[in-house]
């Protein structure tokens, strides 16, 4: 074989097989990455700046927050798929790091300095005591959000970025003023028009709707009729005894006592003010000007900057940990050197020092019983979980579990999935059930689920009512009124559409008005304002001012249709409109400006070559990818 092989590589064959290799490296070498697999996967790939799984996630998991707040309801990754949010989330996200890519390359980078001012100035990031900046608050805040410092200053650059960039673009910008001289003269214009209006009384006799009818109708509006599945569940509700308030004896208190007492005491404080820098060669300063004999206000207003004061403030409250190290290694009167802390450089001034005092046991023992008895409270429930698991595991019915337990059980009304009652209102019930009711087949029992906050239950699912039309005897009444406004509205429509033809064709228009006994309104100088709109209706409005000169309009009116003509258009008086149009020139130019600023957001992004994978983004949803993803570049 090898052979073979090496008496091949030394003819003619193996020579052109070659060439036909290296020409297909410089025709397709381009598009060719071998390595292209092994790198992360990114949902978004814009230049220098991208967003993975996990960051798309966390970015996606916000904004589903904040639609739940809004619609005051849990809402699921696959509720706001079905509507494509994520692929317009998605899309937005994709143009602005595209942008911001771009930006960054172009110059537009704003100062560290300008960061730290930004930050300083987040009423969440303070010290509710000191009311002054607190490193752990700052801290702790973005955690709770799932975020890190970086991640915020990261934003905060983007956020100025994008800002000064549409400053830019704003700057100098003036519409010219025919854009507003076009729009005072449609504010000012008047018509003159006729018009009237045929009612639902004109549509004649409708009959009752039949069987056949309304069944056809409930068909026909299923979307909206369908009800949603409910379920039936009872609940195992396990909790204390009530009144059951258990004794705490004194041996317990005490051994508390000894274990909390160095928590329980009150710790040393001290008095202090700080001045925090942007840079080390502005804090030191700063810490001349103080060991000078300056006062912190002094030194403040000498260098833009605010003193933060602490009054008896425990080391545990200093957020920063090297502001704090660095306060509490002061002697009274003393100055320290710049510590480099979370955001800029750190000077410590301290003015006192109020020494700590130990806890006593009768100071403690009201707080120390609190708080056994409500372990004891809890241990009282826990204890009846676990007898109720017991008994299950000894093959004893749910109900029967229950009562040797002592636990309750309650049946509940039927619900949702979201956990709506059948007239709408919320069930008052922990998520968890929900959940785990829709987790169960019908006869189905669950274990115990901790609720949280010591609050244990389980459920058993009785009956299940499956989402479907109400059958005709439960809706007749309120159904027949619908099909009968329905019927009224497609006579109308086709009577007005009758009559507006006869007046198109040259028929006069009175004459028209006449043949069905409506009367005829006659207008001239009509204008657009608050006042007419209230006089005439909106529709009528949207009639004559919707068509030209000596056209004819159909329009929906307050208590049916209006058949109208227009019968004549007069030009704005110049004198009223001018002042009107300067007025408008800068709303037009915000208008122009902003449709300005996004096309050139949506170019810097295709500069960029910014692209997205929705089947990325689906499976970092925890969804399955479509059977056709590939990479959307940016619009």
């Amino acid at each position: 074989m090898i052979t073979a092989f090496r008496a091949f590589s030394r003819s003619k064959w193996a020579a052109g097989l070659l060439v036909l290799i290296a020409i297909s490296f410089v025709i397709v070498g381009a598009r060719m990455d071998v390595f292209a697999n092994l790198g992360p996967k990114h949902v978004i790939d814009a230049g220098d700046r991208s967003m993975n799984e996990a960051e798309f996630s966390a970015a996606f998991g916000r904004v589903r927050e904040n639609i739940q707040q809004q619609a005051g309801r849990p809402v699921t990754n696959e509720d706001l798929i079905a509507e494509n949010i994520h692929v317009r989330f998605l899309e937005s996200q994709t143009e602005q790091l595209g942008f911001l890519n771009w930006a960054w390359k172009a110059g537009i980078r704003p100062g560290k300095e300008l960061i730290v001012k930004q930050i300083r100035q987040i009423p969440a990031f303070f010290n509710s005591v000191t009311g002054q900046f607190d490193q752990k608050a700052y801290e702790s805040a973005l955690a709770q959000q799932n975020l890190t410092p970086a991640m915020l200053e990261q934003d905060l650059r983007d956020q100025y970025a994008t800002e000064h960039f549409n400053a830019a673009v704003f700057a100098g910008a003036r519409a010219p003023r025919i854009y507003g001289a076009l729009l005072a003269g449609a504010a000012f214009e008047s018509r003159d028009g006729r018009w009237f209006e045929i009612t639902p009384a004109m549509a004649g006799d409708i009959p009752a709707p039949t069987d056949a009818q309304l069944n056809a109708f409930i068909q026909e509006n299923a979307a909206r009729l369908r009800a949603p599945e409910f379920r039936m569940a009872s609940v195992v509700l396990f909790s204390p005894e009530p009144g059951a308030a258990p004794a705490v004896s004194e041996e317990r208190i005490r051994e508390r006592f000894e274990f909390k007492k160095d928590s329980l005491g009150k710790p040393e404080t001290r008095t202090f003010v700080t001045l925090t820098a942007p840079s080390r060669d502005a804090a030191q300063k700063i810490a001349a000007a103080l060991r000078a004999g300056q006062s912190p206000a002094d030194v403040g207003r000498a260098n833009s900057i605010q003193p933060a004061e602490f009054n008896a403030t425990p080391r545990s409250a200093v957020g920063d940990a090297a502001t704090a190290a660095a306060v509490f290694g002061l002697q009274p009167g003393q100055v320290s050197d710049p510590v480099q802390a979370g955001v800029g450089f750190a000077v410590a001034k301290l003015t006192a020092v109020q020494p700590g005092q130990p806890a006593s046991l009768e100071g403690s023992r009201e707080q120390i019983i609190q708080e056994l008895r409500a372990e004891d409270i809890k241990g009282q429930t826990y204890a009846k979980v676990e007898k109720y698991e017991t008994a299950r595991t000894a093959g004893k019915s749910l109900a029967d579990a229950a009562r040797e337990a002592g636990a309750r059980i309650v049946d509940l009304p039927p619900f949702t999935q979201d956990g709506k009652l059948p007239n709408g209102q919320p069930l008052n019930a922990p998520p968890q059930l929900f959940e785990t009711a829709w987790s169960l087949t019908k006869g189905g029992e669950s274990d115990v689920v901790d609720a949280g906050q010591g609050q244990y239950f389980a459920v058993r699912l009785n009956d299940i009512r499956p989402s479907a039309l109400p059958t005709l005897a439960e809706v007749r009444e309120p159904l027949a009124a619908q099909w009968r406004q329905r019927e009224i509205s497609r006579r109308l429509a086709a009577k007005a559409e009758e009559l507006a033809g006869r007046v198109r064709q040259g028929q006069d228009i009175a004459a028209v008005a006449r043949s069905v006994n409506a009367p005829l309104t006659v207008r001239t100088g009509v204008v657009r304002d608050q006042a007419t709109q209230e006089a005439l209706g909106q529709g009528v409005l949207q009639g004559l001012f919707g068509q030209s000169k000596g056209q004819v309009f159909s329009q929906p009116g307050q208590g049916g249709v209006l058949i109208g003509r227009v019968d004549d258009i007069h030009a704005a008086n110049p004198a009223v409109a001018g002042p009107l149009a300067e007025q408008a020139r800068p709303r037009i130019t915000q208008e122009i400006v902003q449709a300005m600023v996004q096309t050139e957001m949506a170019a810097a992004a295709k500069r960029s070559k910014a692209k997205h994978d929705v089947g990325l983004a689906r499976q970092a949803l925890g969804l399955s990818a479509e059977p056709t993803a590939p990479a959307a570049p940016a619009q």
